[in-house]
């Protein structure tokens, strides 16, 4: 007996893992992703690859030399600075972090890249899915074309349309929201908060409110605003009048140096607010059979660091279990899911929330530099 063909509803990063995987022990399998090609919109900012998840998923998928081939050297370089822009913590790239950054789009390019032609389906939205017996599924999308499968993965993030016949679970605001900004040419149009900023990430925490900023490609610098604020606070500002939201998120901001408030006030784009949700930490199911899910579908958090790491490893471990078993589907299913369930009630160690909450009195400069020193210790 062979594995059965393999379907996948989503073209993330996890879901690009598990294909690949399988395309590599010769499972054949098919992705269908909503987005209408894979330049439909932006990819997102940089991602720290870590050796202990993400760089494990890109071995299995035999990918390492290509991945080594786009890492950005010295952006794990780290500063924390207090809000009044004095430097606490300054810590270079020496090259043993572990945690090597990369943009999120070439990663997934290189992940495209490694699939036969016509193994994702661009411009295939899934509008529903209907159990036909003995682990079979069919999959309808939202120009009315179906497809039936023997073994059905959910690799389509927060709002998944799989996870709804597993689990009873949606996720629920996390009390957080981010407003993305960027500068661009900082070096030189912004040498003051490029020189804060420095060469790889900066962090200024304070309760109720953080500064997060990455230097991407170049001299741009990719900036993460977090508030500890209620949707309805967020729902009074108007986010399509850029200068009048732009203006309200800085005023949270008021008495910071200016070289950092910059980040917010003198961005070259209008700011992009994204609301963070998040599934209860013990999310399980009982056994369903021909389907799963993995990442954000799984086990959403609010930003850590860890989330696309932890996605790619459980594509890569799901493969791998398949490839193990392909005689027995549930049996790889299980162990998968076992070990997924085991790994996502795992405390994030690093910017993320076993920390503290960001709108506690301990959401301090001295607190992050303690943790951060504490890891590195």
């Amino acid at each position: 007996m062979h594995t059965p063909p393999v379907t996948i509803i989503g073209a993330g990063l996890g879901g690009l893992t598990l294909a690949r995987v399988l395309h590599v022990h010769g499972i054949p399998v098919t992705v269908y992703e909503a987005e209408a090609s894979p330049s439909a919109r932006a990819q997102g900012g940089l991602l720290d690859i870590h050796d202990y998840n993400g760089q494990l998923a890109l071995k299995a998928a035999g990918l390492m030399d290509e991945f080594h081939a786009i890492v950005l050297e010295g952006r794990q370089a780290l500063r924390v600075l207090d809000t009044d822009g004095t430097v606490l913590l300054d810590k270079a790239d020496d090259g043993t972090g572990g945690r090597p950054e990369v943009q999120r789009g070439e990663l997934r390019q290189i992940l495209l890249d490694s699939l036969p032609a016509g193994t994702v389906r661009w411009g295939h939205k899934a509008a529903g899915i209907r159990t036909l017996g003995e682990g079979r599924h069919e999959v309808e999308f939202d120009d009315g074309s179906t497809v039936v499968t023997g073994l059905l993965v959910g690799a389509d993030g927060a709002w998944s349309r799989v996870r709804p016949h597993l689990s009873a679970a949606t996720p629920e605001y996390a009390g957080t929201s981010t407003v993305e900004t960027y500068l661009f040419d900082a070096d030189t149009r912004h040498p003051a908060t490029a020189k804060a900023v420095g060469g790889g990430m900066l962090i200024v925490p304070a309760p109720g409110r953080e500064i997060f900023a990455h230097r991407e490609t170049g001299d741009t610098l990719h900036t993460y605003v977090a508030l500890a604020r209620p949707l309805d606070w967020f729902a009074a500002i108007d986010f399509t009048d850029a200068a009048e939201a732009t203006s309200r998120i800085a005023r949270e901001f008021d008495g910071w140096a200016p070289e950092l408030t910059a980040l917010i006030t003198d961005g070259d784009t209008a700011p992009v607010l994204r609301h963070q949700y998040a599934l209860p930490t013990e999310h399980r199911w009982d056994r369903v059979p021909g389907m799963t899910l993995l990442g954000d579908a799984a086990h959403l958090t609010p930003p850590n660091g860890d989330g696309a790491n932890r996605a790619m490893l459980d594509g890569a471990e799901l493969g791998q279990a398949l490839a193990a078993h392909p005689d027995d589907v549930e049996l790889a299913l299980t162990e998968y899911e076992q070990e997924m369930f085991r790994r996502s009630s795992e405390v994030v160690m690093f910017d993320g929330a076993e920390v503290r909450g960001m709108d506690s009195d301990g959401n301090t400069v001295h607190a992050m530099i303690d943790m951060i020193t504490k890891k590195d210790g």
